[in-house]
């Protein structure tokens, strides 16, 4: 059945105003705009309400024609269905309708009276005046017109002389209210009129205009989530969702085939073999189809551009709630680490708020914390566990390693060189990789080494881009155009030789690059190869071809910072799925398999040379650069293993068919909802945006500074509701998917999804 949600509400509508005693047997109707579409859902005619049920509820178009659906019960629509099409054309704000005979205001109707502004709370909620609609007969086109001349007023009630009357409202509930008001304030101008005619008082004038003022911003604020909004991504409900589990059945599959015709042992002889790059191409990536770029921004600005869309108030109480009484172990350590620890917790990935979770326990798919509630884990530390959180066969092997030759030991490891060949093996345009502490440090190293082989200054960054913490790099944070704005505690000449484009924008970066010419050159162009942010603001499919281009003309080296996309798109990373060769790559993360110490540097050898170490480290030639525990057994065997069994398993490609599955799912929720979300996935990264807050820039700086703390903290709600539903997410924007999550672990996240999004305002 199509749209049972709307018909669901003007069920329950009907049940409440049936019980209340507003509707009698089969009079009046009643309506709930589809949202998302130019329909609604009515009452048929002459059916009665005590019987009705959710399949009984007509669909109607806004030219008021009945849309059949095949639900079976093939009954027309009301009569008056012309008038609540009228309704809904005029008014975008209006999503629930009620037409009743109440009796109290029916008589008003015979009287034909309008009731003035009795009251604030009546002008609040009702208008100015419930106004009179001249008579014409029901059903009739006549009578649908007069209504819609009237409700452009923006009143939310009416009176429709010798028939009855018409209460609207922003949702089901609303509408309910309103007509509940209406025969309220009836009563009591009825009362009035028949003891003392002629005198019946009403609100100041002034008191009566600031109360209406204040119904016409709601009416303005929900009038703009649907005039601003776009068709949502329609998504069938019986669509099959992309399945995990059977990309993964057919890798077993395929590794079944091959030990049995090679040998295990020989067939991995083989593979080791192959030319560097053949084997990540042939196991593919985690991307089965790039977003349309134009389409994701059209909705993401789309989105920018409305009014926010957060939880109902007593939804978000409820959600407080749970974390004031589930989660009380992790509220008493944090609290007790804020004597400690800045801020209480040390991690910038880490759930906060309203406060954070203390997590005791990880294990593939999910996490436990300190209370015992167990959440579904889309953060995976930030994106670095593919495999899944606590993945036994790489602890088992990394623990063998450090039972060995402990953690660290100073000297050379050959797991050092292990990793640095199983890096080229599947990215072969990293012909020599240099171990560091974090994917900071390595971006870092990565601009230091560039202007030492280009002997030029300047480097570029994307503007929004985040690139770690280091001096040079705080820049354009996370929102394009602010320059310095983050930068406390950096000093001017740390920055001063960085300049940022805005995203996407070649002709800027061009620029950028002809400025730069005049003050001695571009040492290089660093980027986030899907966009930044890990793809927030999604990087056309030929924007790394179009920078590679630039770079080669004005002889800049080409960074691709890789820390979240290196493994996870792919064994070959983003270069090997956009086939674009950059010059230098910045791994982390998944570069250590989730183990502390995770990231490097690596690239075409003679730029590497200028990295040298140890002996050969000591000429001028060379950029300082290293760190005691760099490169130590521990973290370099983790990495090695971990590539080792994603290539066993092709659990990049199994983690982003799980992200396909996710994100289609969560496009239907949004569909079925009719919420401005945007949903939209590079493989297992998975954006869901409710507030766009990383999308505002500098180009509008009013918006801004208008919306920036509001647009945040919609984004912190909503990661606090996932997270009360049982889901942990970074920051309530963006999710990680894992080979753990299973198609059954995708759906149970949907369902928890599809309990949020009920409890969204205006559902």
């Amino acid at each position: 059945m199509q749209h049972r949600l709307s018909r669901q509400h003007v069920v329950d509508m009907c049940r409440t105003m049936l019980a209340r005693g507003y509707l009698k047997a089969t009079e009046g109707n009643v309506s709930v705009r589809v949202p998302g579409h130019r329909l609604y859902a009515v009452t048929p005619s002459n059916y009665d309400y005590d019987r009705m049920r959710v399949e009984d509820i007509c669909l109607v178009d806004f030219d008021g024609k009945h849309v059949p659906d095949g639900s079976g019960a093939d009954l027309k629509p009301s009569i008056e269905c012309g008038m609540h099409a009228n309704i809904y054309r005029e008014r975008p704000d209006v999503n629930a309708i009620v037409h009743t005979h109440q009796p109290y205001a029916s008589a008003l109707a015979f009287l034909r009276k309008p009731i003035p502004a009795l009251t604030d709370e009546q002008v609040r909620f009702l208008g100015r005046e419930v106004a009179i609609i001249d008579y014409a007969p029901s059903g009739t086109g006549f009578l649908a017109r007069n209504v819609q001349k009237k409700v452009a007023s923006g009143d939310n009630a009416f009176i429709i002389a010798n028939h009855g009357v018409v209460a609207v409202g922003t949702d089901p509930d609303r509408a309910v209210f309103n007509m509940a008001l209406l025969e309220k304030v009836s009563i009591a101008y009825l009362l009035a009129l028949t003891s003392e005619t002629g005198k019946v008082y009403t609100i100041p004038t002034a008191i009566r205009e600031i109360a209406f003022g204040k119904l016409r911003a709601d009416e303005k604020r929900i009038a703009a989530q649907i005039t601003e909004a776009v068709e949502p991504l329609r998504v069938p409900a019986d669509e099959d969702l992309p399945s995990a589990d059977a990309t993964a059945t057919a890798q077993t599959a395929a590794a079944t085939r091959t030990d049995a015709e090679a040998g295990a042992t020989d067939a991995r002889a083989a593979a080791e073999v192959e030319a560097p790059g053949a084997e990540s191409a042939r196991l593919g990536y985690a991307i089965s189809e790039y977003p349309d770029v134009d389409d994701v921004m059209r909705r993401l600005k789309a989105l920018t551009a409305q009014p926010l869309r957060g939880l109902r108030h007593d939804a978000m109480l409820d959600v407080l709630n749970y974390f004031e009484t589930k989660c009380r172990a992790s509220k008493e350590i944090t609290d007790r680490a804020k004597l400690r620890i800045p801020g209480g917790v040390q991690h910038n990935l880490a759930f906060n708020y309203p406060f954070p979770l203390a997590i005791e326990k990880a294990d593939g798919a999910y996490l436990v914390d300190r209370d015992g509630n167990t959440y579904i884990d889309f953060l995976q530390a930030g994106g670095p566990t593919i495999l899944g959180s606590n993945y036994g066969p790489v602890n088992e092997r990394v623990a063998e390693v450090v039972r060995a030759s402990g953690p660290v030991t100073g000297l050379f490891h050959e797991y050092e060189l292990k990793l640095a060949e199983i890096i080229h093996r599947y990215m072969p345009h990293v012909e020599m990789y240099r171990s560091l502490g974090s994917g900071t440090e390595a971006v870092m190293a990565a601009v230091r080494g560039a202007r030492a082989f280009t002997g030029k200054k300047m480097v570029i960054k994307v503007g929004g881009a985040y690139h770690g913490w280091s001096d040079t790099m705080v820049y354009g944070l996370r929102v394009p155009g602010t320059y310095r704005m983050n930068a406390k505690g950096i000093p001017f000449g740390a920055t001063s030789r960085t300049r940022e484009a805005f995203p996407h924008d070649l002709g800027q970066l061009k620029r950028k690059l002809v400025e730069n010419r005049l003050r001695g050159g571009t040492a290089a162009v660093v980027v986030e190869p899907v966009g930044p942010e890990s793809g927030t603001r999604p990087a056309p499919r030929d924007f790394n071809a179009g920078v590679r281009e630039l770079c080669d003309e004005f002889g800049a080296l080409l960074v691709f910072d890789e820390v979240v996309t290196g493994f996870r798109l792919g064994l070959g990373g983003a270069a090997g799925y956009f086939g674009v060769t950059p010059d230098l790559t910045v791994l982390g993360k998944a570069v250590s398999g989730g183990y502390p110490m995770a990231g490097g540097v690596g690239g075409r050898s003679d730029v590497m040379a200028v990295f040298g170490s140890g002996l050969d480290g000591k000429s001028g030639a060379h950029i300082q650069v290293g760190g005691t525990l760099s490169a130590n057994p521990l973290s370099c065997a983790a990495g090695y293993f971990a590539i080792e069994e994603m290539a066993r398993t092709n659990a990049p490609v199994i983690a982003g068919r799980a992200g396909d599955r996710l994100t289609r799912g969560l496009q239907r929720l949004i569909d079925t909802y009719g919420l401005p979300y945007v949903a939209y996935n590079q493989g297992s990264i998975v954006h869901l945006e409710c507030s766009g807050v990383m999308l505002l820039d500098m180009r509008n700086p009013v918006k801004l500074l208008r919306e920036n703390k509001a647009r945040k903290r919609l984004m912190e709600q909503m990661g606090a509701a996932y997270t009360a539903h049982g889901i942990v997410t970074l920051a309530g924007s963006r999710m990680y998917t894992s080979m753990a999550d299973t198609d059954e672990v995708i759906d149970d996240a949907l369902a928890r999804f599809d309990r949020v999004f009920a409890q969204v305002e205006g559902v």
